[in-house]
């Protein structure tokens, strides 16, 4: 599946794509604040590709301009969620290299993939969080009209092995519409 956007293109990950990937997913500013380890080589990110980024509904954030990935962005249904949600729900996630950072970029993408989500998918709720300190996907989320939900308090993170908190928001079918 290709999804496009005025500026994005949203498609499958592919091996070719580790270089792109390990450019900016090795930034510690990235994935530390999005709960996942800095990508530690080319290989690293090749490894990603084929496990984690070949999930269901993963998507390479590609800028047209240049047709490169600069970020990723998916939507984990059901019991693929982090969270413990319905079948019919789902949690989105995302991000983007540094050098995109406050271009509206994500936010553009996160709006589109809602809509996917809840027209071609036929979700009735989509999830999203954000972790502590984390304001950059705090205002995305607002921006992209998610609402407080609830906060889950000292949660031990596999990913890191660390305690964090985490800010769960979520955006109904009726909000969006």
């Amino acid at each position: 599946m290709v999804i496009k956007t005025e500026r994005l293109i949203l498609r499958p990950w592919e091996e070719k794509d580790a270089a792109d990937l390990y450019e900016y997913a090795k930034d510690e500013r990235v994935g530390p604040s999005a709960g996942w380890i800095p990508h530690t080589s080319v290989e690293n990110s090749k490894e990603i590709i084929q496990t984690i980024f070949s999930a269901p509904e993963t998507y390479a954030v590609v800028l047209k301009e240049t047709n490169q990935p600069i970020g990723s962005i998916g939507l984990m249904i059901g019991e693929n969620s982090n969270l413990d949600i319905l079948e019919d729900e789902c949690e989105i996630g995302y991000w983007i290299g540094v050098p995109y950072w406050g271009k509206g970029l994500i936010p553009e993408a996160v709006r589109r993939l809602v809509d996917y989500g809840f027209t071609d998918l036929k979700m009735k709720k989509i999830w999203c969080g954000y972790f502590d300190g984390n304001e950059k996907s705090r205002r995305v989320q607002e921006k992209c009209g998610f609402q407080y939900h609830h906060t889950n308090k000292d949660i031990k993170w596999e990913i890191t092995g660390e305690i964090l908190t985490e800010h769960v928001t979520c955006l109904t079918k009726e909000m969006w519409e």
